[in-house]
This record gives C-alpha cells, structure tokens and sequence, in this order.
C-alpha cells in the first residue's frame, strides 16, 4: 500500500461515521426552519416567482396569436392587452425572486454562523481520545468547509433545483392538457433526464466525489502537521523531505480532481444528447401537431419558448444534481458530528464541583484505552490527602499522564471511582471540575495571543494586577517587561516566539 492511501485510509478511519443523505437533510431542514418568519416569506415569494414563470410561454403564444391576427381593432387591442400582461406577469417575476433573495441573504448569513459556532460546539464536547485520534488540520477543514457547502447546498436546492422542478412539472402539465402525446414525450425526456442525473451521481460520481474530498481535507491536515512544526522540520533540515511529502499528496489531490472532472463532462455529454432529443422531438411533434390542424403559429412559439425555459432549467439541474452531491460530501461530517454522542458527558443531575482542600482517592479502578488489549490501571487504588507532594515514578507509557487525566475526567474509567475532596467526578459538571485544576503540563501548551490572554485563561476575568501577580510567582514578571509589548505581547502559534 502506497503512502497516500495509507494515509488515506487513517484519516477515513479517525473521521469518524459519515451521515447518511437522510440525517444532512434533517441537518439542513432543522437549519432552515429555525427562522420561520423568513421563510415563510421567502416560500410564497418563490412560489409567486415560479407562477410567473410558467405564465411566460403561455403569454408569448397568444401574443403572437394577437399579432397574427393582424393590427385590426380587434388584433390590435389583444396585442395591448397580452402585452401589457406579458410585462407585469415579468415584472413581477423579477420583483418576487428579488424580493425572495433579500429573506434567503438573511436566512442563509444566519445559518452559515450556525453550521460553523455549533460545528465547533460539537468538537468541544468530543473527548480527549477523540481528538488524540483526529488529525487537528483535517478537523478545521472539515468544519470551515460545512459553511461554504451549506451555502452550495442551500442555494442549489432553493434557486435551482425546487424551481426547476415546479416548473418542469407544470410545463409537461400545461402540454398534456393540449396535446397528449407532446405532454408524454416532454414527461419522458424530462423524467430520462432526471434519471441519468441521479443514477450518474449514485453510480458514477459517488466514489469519484467522496475520494475528491478526501484528499482536499488531506491537503489541509497534512499542511497543517507540517507547517504547525516548522521549528522541528528547521531544526532537522527536513524542508525539502517535507515539501516532497506535500507535493506527493497534492499530486494525489490532482490525478483525483482530473478524474472527477472527466467524469462531469461523461456526465454533461449524455445529458446534452438528452436535450437534443427533447428539442426535436418537442419541435416536430408541434409541427405535426400544426399540419393535422391541432396547433396555431402560436402553439409552435409555445413550444419554441417552453424548451428554452426547460432546457435551461434542465441543464443547470444536471449540473447541479452533481453540485449538490459535492456539497454533501463536504458537509456530511459536521452532520455527523451533530448527531455523534460525546463518550464523556455531564450526569442529569450534575452540580458544580465545590473546592476545599484537595484530596484526590482513587478506589479500585480500571481503565485502559480504546484498542489496547491491556489496561494501564487494575483495581488501582490510592489516596493524596491535602497538601500532599506526590510524585508518579514509571517509564514511559506507564500512565503517568493518564493518572490526571482521569482526576480532569478527560477519560471515564471503566470501573471503580475516583474523587476529590469526596466528591465523585463523575456526578460534578467537568467545566467546573477542571477550572479548579491547576495544571502545567509537559509541553508547554499556548495561544498565540498576546502573554497577558494566556496567563489569564485558567479565570478570563483576571485583572491586570492578578496578571501581574501570576507571572511574578512564575518568575516571569520581569523579562516579559523588557518585551517590546509587555504583556501585550504575542507569543506566536504554540508560543514558539518564546524560550
């Protein structure tokens, strides 16, 4: 197996489940729905719209049955009078979608926060094993891109793909009702059409689409490894091993997206074979229909006008039937995440932790990761009582760490309990539980905001003074002040402008 599709397949694995196309459009639909108001005036807006549309070719024909009657005053005031109709019916088209567009702008800014605030609402909540599993880099893209394909998906459904619908169903109605046998053939090569885009997009695209965004988000999570290591990839002088690395997976990237636009245009040739057959045959049975005297000059302009507007709306469906499958793709993770359960949640019951002196028991307990055989911890047991020093001694992988993670509950044990200062982690609410925590860890672990913004994030409502007092204890006080910002100072990602 080749680097790139071992590597594919770890970033598939840590995703997590894909949601299904039932569980995106429950996603979206609860999305829409939260602005009732807007969208109810947005959806007779549309509908206003669509009405007008289908009018046009009905219009245009008995227009040109006006004029065909020559400038008598008969023909002459039918002209006027379709003519007037023909332009408030097209006026008011473009006043109701107009006006649609402004409820949809606000409908759609507001969800686009949505996708994205709850998107990462939904990761917080995720345990720390989940993260420890997750390549960072292919997170954020995951959830930056559900705001653009929210918006792909939105506007595809609402501007194109619903009116072509409506109106491709009441074209082939409108015909029907006049022409039997021109109504049937419409409805055929509209339903073929339909058809082929569909059954290209399960059959076809699917996999092709789904491989695409796999390796866009493996540009962003392998860009992110290596540029959020930079000092590493200097230290060791691995530039040039790095930028072979990213340059083989954005050759990946691009032998996919090659394949996947080959396949469009597979995809758009047929369908335009489809639209040839629907105008001749559309335009030769109004012929026949004009020779056996069932159809006016006036009917073959009807006929004319309707293909124009259903091949139009035909071909932007077929393109956007594949659209649509592209932005499902790309937003069936954070879908997913919304419905995903977090391994580590607060009890229905669950009170704030209440601080006093410390004291950390461990009775009888069990745990081991997700995937070992063994467990690090055997009906462990042990007490700190306050103001205690303890020191952990084992080597490397011992559990160490893990020890307080547990005391965070970053992990829930498998059995036995574990409490401070009697009170069992498990019933507390884990924010307040680990904002009582004092902690520094191995790795140095900061923000790039300013110096004063991460001494401050164990209590964000600190004052300057309390800031000050912090860094004097930690014997920071003074070089910060030789800094050319003081505490305002930033510190750069992960703080690599610092010692």
């Amino acid at each position: 197996m080749s680097t790139i599709e071992s590597f594919d397949d770890d970033l598939d694995s840590r995703a997590g489940h894909k949601a299904p196309i039932g569980q995106i459009i429950a996603y979206l639909w609860a999305r829409w729905k939260s602005q009732p108001v807007k969208l109810a005036c947005f959806a007779g807006l549309f509908t206003v719209s669509v009405a007008c549309d289908l009018a046009i070719p009905f219009l245009s024909a008995r227009l040109i049955e006006a004029l065909n009657a020559g400038p008598n005053a008969e023909g002459g005031s039918q002209a006027a009078l379709f003519y007037g109709v023909f332009c408030t019916v097209a006026f008011g088209y473009y006043c109701a979608r107009n006006t649609a567009s402004r409820f949809w702008i606000g409908i759609a800014a507001n969800n686009m926060y949505t996708v994205v605030a709850e998107g990462f609402r939904d990761v917080q909540r995720f345990s720390a094993e989940w993260h420890a599993n997750n390549f960072a880099g292919a997170t954020v893209r995951r959830v930056s891109r559900a705001m653009g394909a929210y918006d792909s998906i939105s506007d595809t459904l609402v501007w194109f793909v619903f009116p072509a619908v409506a109106v491709l169903i009441g074209v082939t109605i409108i015909t029907a009702v006049q022409w039997p046998l021109i109504g049937l053939f419409v409805g055929f090569a509209i339903t073929a059409f339909c058809a082929t885009a569909i059954l290209a997009s399960k059959f076809y695209m699917n996999d092709v689409t789904r491989a695409f965004n796999a390796a866009d988000t493996r540009i962003g999570a392998s860009l992110a490894d290596a540029v959020g290591s930079n000092a590493t990839v200097k230290a060791f002088g691995a530039e040039a091993f790095e930028q072979a690395r990213i340059e083989q997976v954005v050759g990946h990237w691009r032998a996919t997206a090659l394949k996947l636009w080959h396949r469009y245009t597979d995809v758009w040739v047929l369908q335009n074979l489809i639209l040839f057959f629907l105008l001749a045959g559309f335009l030769g049975l109004m012929l026949l229909e004009w020779r056996a005297g069932r159809a006016s000059p006036g009917d073959a302009v009807f006929a004319i006008t309707s293909f124009i507007m259903v091949s139009g709306y035909l071909r932007t469906l077929g393109e956007n039937v594949q659209m649509l499958q592209k932005g499902f793709a790309e937003i069936e993770d954070v879908a997913a995440y919304a419905a995903q359960k977090a391994e580590v949640v607060d009890a229905p019951n669950a009170k704030p932790f209440v601080a006093k002196a410390g004291a950390i028991r461990f009775d009888r307990v069990s745990f081991g990761y997700k995937g070992q055989e063994d467990r690090l911890y055997k009906d462990f047991s042990l007490t700190i009582n306050p103001g205690e020093t303890v020191a952990l001694v084992g080597r490397t992988g011992s559990g160490k760490s893990t020890f307080v993670k547990l005391v965070q509950r970053l992990y829930d044990v498998q059995s036995g309990a574990i409490s401070v200062d009697g009170q069992d982690v498990r019933t507390v609410q884990q924010a307040s539980l680990r904002a009582s925590v004092a902690l520094v860890p191995q790795d140095p672990a900061l923000f790039h905001r300013s110096l004063a913004e991460n001494i401050a994030y164990g209590r964000t409502n600190a004052t300057p003074a309390e800031i000050e007092a912090a860094a004097k204890r930690a014997r920071a006080h003074d070089f910060i002040l030789r800094l050319p910002k003081g505490y305002q100072t930033e510190v750069g990602e992960r703080g690599v402008k610092l010692s």
